[in-house]
């Protein structure tokens, strides 16, 4: 019960990892508000998220014995969080932890990403977090009782991942995003850290990295290897790491990136 009394907010949480942290912060005594855009992007190769798989989500926190709150909304729109924001304060009565989690991801060659494929990466991933940490520091600073923020990066964020060019990009600039929000807002008992999961079974899937990295697999396929001998990471693991790093168990870390990767960083 780490997150007994407390309010948390997380952003693609209509499935994935979003739902799975949702669902733990629940679990831990939290009550939980969830927002996600539920829809396809013409840019992606995998279907969104539905306002029914939304719906769930609220559904199964909502099983645990505590409040969720639901805003099907686009972090791009800087209006719609703060409304998100305004009504989660008033409904229920403040905002302890952030999880922005919501993105989009593509995989191509480097030379065929279209304009369209990466303004809408670059869109969703920063600039939909730069709205979200934009929306709740302020209350978090104003409630003065400190807080924790979660950005989902990924290990595309620490490497330079071939054939995930938009993505890595955009991963690789949240992490400096929080990074540099963690130096701003410590002085206020908040913190900012990233984590970096590597291959995680959700509903975001990229078929189409798989004929590019066969093609290459003598020069590139090593970059892709776990140490450990696992090939994904389920979302309840990530979302179990999400609930300690944002936990006052982990009150001494700001700033950090959490590997979550079954070892594929070291190699």
């Amino acid at each position: 019960m780490r997150y007994e009394n407390k309010v948390c907010f997380v952003t693609g949480a209509a499935r994935g990892q979003g739902r799975a942290e949702a669902i733990r912060f629940a679990q831990e005594g939290a009550d939980v508000a969830v927002l996600d855009i539920c829809k396809t992007f013409p840019t992606t190769g995998y279907d969104g998220p539905s306002p029914e798989d939304l719906a769930e989500t609220v559904a199964l926190v909502e099983k645990e014995g505590r409040r969720c709150l639901s805003f099907v909304a686009d972090t791009r729109d800087r209006a719609a969080l703060a409304d998100a924001v305004a009504s989660i304060v008033g409904e229920l009565g403040g905002l302890d932890v952030v999880v922005a989690n919501a993105g989009i991801c593509t995989g191509s060659a480097f030379v065929d990403v279209s304009p369209e494929q990466f303004e809408a990466t670059m869109s969703v991933n920063v600039t939909g977090t730069w709205n979200t940490l934009q929306a709740t520091v302020p209350q978090l600073i104003a409630q003065g009782r400190g807080g924790a923020i979660c950005v989902t990066s990924s290990v595309a964020g620490l490497r330079g991942l071939p054939f995930l060019s938009d993505y890595s990009t955009s991963k690789h600039a949240i992490t400096g995003m929080a990074r540099s929000v963690a130096n701003e807002v410590a002085q206020h008992r908040i913190r900012v850290n990233t984590i970096h999961p590597a291959s995680v079974p959700t509903g975001m899937t990229t078929p189409e990295l798989f004929p590019l990295v066969a093609g290459a697999a003598h020069t590139l396929a090593p970059i892709f290897m776990n140490a450990l001998p696992i090939t994904t990471t389920p979302a309840e693991h990530i979302a179990a790491a999400v609930a300690w790093l944002c936990s006052d168990e982990a009150a001494e870390f700001t700033g950090i990136a959490l590997p979550l990767d079954m070892g594929t960083l070291l190699r």
